[in-house]
């Protein structure tokens, strides 16, 4: 008889091999299991500006429903070098050092593919956005992880020059901060000109919390410092802007020659992104006030926040920036915070982040998240059940 070969059938060796499911889908799909409110994942639960929704569906009655040019909707990237010039006072433009990506994740994505080769180093401020290690790693880059320093959750510029290597390829900033609303101020701007001075180190800066900055602090963008500018990728966020995060549209600006490289990646990526939002956005852009109002709206919501919290025994932390704020809880309980946070999904049912999902080796400071972009309803609700926990 002939020999009978087992089938073969094709092997993925993973190039994440210790990449899970994020703990945005763990938490919010406990969210759903035991119908708790959701104050873990970054997202209104509140209508976005009508005036923004009539205006999409008005220019695809028109006619705007083809693909716009891979680089972007033209009348938006001149939008957005207008917004540029008077928020940061800086000429950028529209058609060599601006493009429109599906949201803000992806531009940070597709700048780090950009410049990176395997063996590069990244360094990267812990707690992090989730998906920043990942990002490098699928490059064959190496993170170089450095912890924010806890509670203020501020950089250590000394522990910075400490790390820079000759492998030294990014600097990722991100500021206001996801997860702990920590924001950058002109003194850290001035460290880290002196540091990538005369160096061939690139930034990636993740501002799609620009207009989300609190109690009269300057948002010091990348976009202030000519001399940062001429070697950074900075990542913007129609999305966070507008509450449409569902839309899943942002933007990159950098210089002439770092967007040629940029564009290179992107094209085969994702050709163009969604028309008729960004016809409308062209025009919306142009109503200054439906942004600059935006740090008052949100910081009437954190400041509502804070002033629920007063009636639990949760400990905030500072927050200058975001949709979120951050919380100690050692005066309830001394569990990790993963298993305190699932546990007060299930028994109270208010769902959160804990912020160890936000460190590589899950560094634990008995700290969760929370999102206080919701209907004032929502909060209330949520803080009378948080009260109970003790």
């Amino acid at each position: 008889m002939p020999l009978i070969l087992p089938a073969m059938r094709p092997q993925i060796h993973s190039k994440l091999p210790n990449v899970g499911t994020t703990i945005f889908t763990v938490m919010s799909g406990l969210a759903n299991q035991y119908n708790a409110i959701n104050l873990g994942q970054g997202f209104p639960d509140y209508q976005m500006s009508e005036e923004l929704m009539s205006l999409v569906n008005e220019v695809m009655h028109k006619g705007f429903n083809q693909y716009v040019p891979m680089q972007g909707y033209m009348p938006l990237r001149e939008s957005i070098t207008e917004k540029v010039e008077y928020l940061y006072q800086v000429k950028i433009s529209p058609d060599t050092q601006i493009t429109i990506t599906p949201g803000g994740t992806y531009a940070i994505y597709t700048a780090l593919t950009t410049v990176l080769q395997p063996g590069d180093e990244v360094i990267v401020f812990e707690p992090a956005y989730d998906s920043y290690i990942p990002n490098i790693e699928i490059n064959g880059a190496v993170p170089v992880l450095i912890d924010l320093n806890f509670p203020e959750y501020k950089i250590d510029w000394n522990e910075v020059r400490k790390k820079i290597t000759h492998k030294t390829r990014v600097i990722l900033l991100n500021s206001p901060h996801n997860p702990t609303g920590a924001v950058l101020r002109e003194e850290d701007m001035k460290e880290l000109s002196s540091i990538v001075k005369d160096t061939n180190i690139f930034i990636v800066s993740d501002e799609v919390y620009e207009h989300l900055i609190f109690d009269n602090i300057l948002h010091q963008s990348i976009l202030r410092y000519p001399d940062l500018l001429e070697r950074s990728f900075v990542c913007f966020s129609f999305g966070k802007t507008y509450n449409c995060t569902g839309w899943k549209l942002g933007y990159c600006i950098a210089p002439a020659e770092l967007m040629n490289e940029f564009r290179k990646v992107h094209q085969f990526n994702c050709f163009c992104c969604h028309t008729p939002s960004q016809v409308a956005l062209s025009e919306f852009l142009k109503n200054k006030d439906a942004y600059l109002s935006l740090s008052g709206f949100m910081q009437q919501k954190r400041d509502y926040f804070i002033s629920l919290m007063k009636n639990t025994r949760f400990d905030l932390l500072n927050s200058g920036g975001s949709y979120f704020i951050c919380a100690k809880y050692d005066r309830i309980s001394d569990e990790a915070d993963k298993e305190f946070a699932f546990r007060i999904t299930k028994e109270y049912g208010v769902a959160t982040i804990p912020v160890s999902s936000f460190y590589k080796e899950g560094t634990d400071n008995m700290v969760i998240r929370f999102c206080f972009s919701k209907k004032n309803e929502t909060l209330e609700t949520a803080v009378e059940r948080l009260a109970k926990i003790s």
